[in-house]
């Protein structure tokens, strides 16, 4: 009877934190699970959104490794974008938030004005920013050719798209600057002031200060970072198009990637070949992989945050 009992308990228990665990669980099933295994699935399957799909063992993949021209330049603008536009972001963030915590006056207005530019919708930034980078008559070049400097091509020259995605990115690291103000701020005081007493230099106290403190939110930085430049699709789609001069309406096709695929991201090249050539399969393959480099990364970054995290050395 006792064991019956305790067998009881211990069901009622189970079924308590099944029930409190259930919206997890069903939103783990249903936005995770689920499309990762089908995604897997498909990767294996000759499939075109029109006519059941077949299986056709590992060609989807042998044909995106191996013949899809266009994986390979994706696949390292990708990472370059993740290397350089996050590393960017991050310092750039960091300084600005410096910054506006040792502005005696007029902090706020600094912060307001820092800040905003995060708030514009992506389409919008991108298309002002093209146009104030257009090589022929943006005020931008126009300044630097009155000054003496070269004026680059920017948006339609391959060696400058990046870095002008890039300073696009940097233009709106207003939600950067604001975690790293937080961080900032809640630095102890007193820690500033032992180190001063020590006789510790500006640079000093930033590196046995500063950085050990704010490191969790560095890391945190990083990783959320490389997780959205992994999914970067828009900006470089518009900056591509409006740059080309392809404006186009509905059912017009677009080969994304210009100038000379220097802008091709994998998420382009997911959404070209899966929702505008129809072959589910190979962009089942190309979901996976771009998965994988997400995990890879974030693994990476998680196990190496011990030496980013110092807190309490």
């Amino acid at each position: 009877m006792a064991t019956n009992t305790l067998r009881s308990k211990r069901r009622r228990s189970a079924l308590r934190t099944a029930a409190f665990l259930s919206p997890w669980l069903i939103g783990f099933s249903v936005f995770f699970a689920y499309p990762l295994i089908s995604t897997v699935y498909f990767s294996f399957m000759q499939y075109d959104g029109f006519r059941p799909p077949t299986p056709n063992g590992l060609e989807n993949w042998t044909y995106v490794f191996n013949e899809y021209r266009l994986f390979w330049p994706a696949l390292r603008n990708t990472l370059w974008l993740v290397v350089v536009m996050v590393s960017c972001r991050v310092v750039f963030g960091l300084g600005i938030g410096l910054l506006i915590t040792r502005i005696k006056t007029g902090a706020g207005v600094f912060r307001t004005l820092f800040y905003l530019p995060y708030l514009a919708p992506p389409v919008a930034a991108t298309l002002s920013f093209v146009f104030l980078l257009n090589p022929g008559t943006g005020p931008v070049n126009s300044f630097l050719e009155s000054i003496g400097l070269p004026a680059p091509g920017w948006f339609t020259d391959p060696a400058w798209s990046k870095p002008a995605l890039t300073m696009l990115a940097l233009w709106g690291i207003g939600d950067l600057m604001v975690i790293f103000m937080a961080a900032l701020l809640d630095v102890p005081k007193e820690q500033y002031e032992a180190a001063e007493l020590d006789g510790a230099s500006s640079f000093q106290r930033f590196r046995y200060v500063t950085l050990p403190n704010v490191s969790p939110i560095v890391l945190f930085a990083v990783v959320t970072g490389v997780i959205q430049t992994m999914q970067y699709y828009t900006q470089p789609l518009v900056a591509g198009k409006v740059a080309s001069g392809i404006i186009g309406g509905s059912g017009q096709q677009f080969e994304p990637g210009y100038p000379e695929k220097s802008t091709l991201t994998l998420p382009q090249l997911i959404y070209n070949i899966g929702f505008q050539r129809f072959d589910y399969g190979a962009a089942a393959v190309l979901a996976l992989v771009l998965f994988a480099f997400s995990m890879v990364f974030t693994a990476f970054l998680m196990r190496r945050r011990g030496g980013l995290v110092r807190v309490g050395d």
